[in-house]
């Protein structure tokens, strides 16, 4: 799957974001080692510990649907700088992908750029072996 494409997934599922308090949607789109895609969304809650970012969101579908190796995420919002993954999503990240992740960060008029895991996560902590 070509990076504009998972681009324009995250931009398609940002819709659905649920953010009443902060007005700030973002999409996620992530891409398996099968192939599979899954997208989500960020889900805001008054609680605001209890929300959950869209990267997450889109990385636990997959999980839960037995798909545990990422090779690529595509973000989306509505702000006009590149959106970057939060620490804890970056984080998650590391988790199910490797260093050398595409982490394809975008504006809304469609242009990204890539970086891989380790450079937007250096050291990053994982399972100690």
């Amino acid at each position: 799957m070509e990076d504009k494409e998972l681009v324009k997934l995250a931009n398609e599922a940002k819709k659905n974001a649920y953010a009443p308090y902060s007005k700030f949607r973002v999409g996620a789109a992530v891409l398996t080692e099968n192939g599979k895609v899954f997208t989500g969304v960020n889900i805001e809650n008054a609680s605001f510990g209890a929300t959950n970012c869209a990267e997450r969101t889109a990385v636990f579908k997959a999980v839960s649907e037995g798909e545990n190796k990422i090779r690529a995420v595509a973000i989306a919002s509505d702000s006009e700088e590149y959106i970057y993954p939060c620490g804890i999503c970056r984080q998650v990240l590391a988790e199910f992908g490797d260093r050398n992740m595409k982490v394809i960060c975008s504006k809304p008029n469609g242009e990204f750029i890539v970086r891989k895991l380790e450079e937007v996560l250096p050291n990053a902590f994982t399972e100690i072996k």
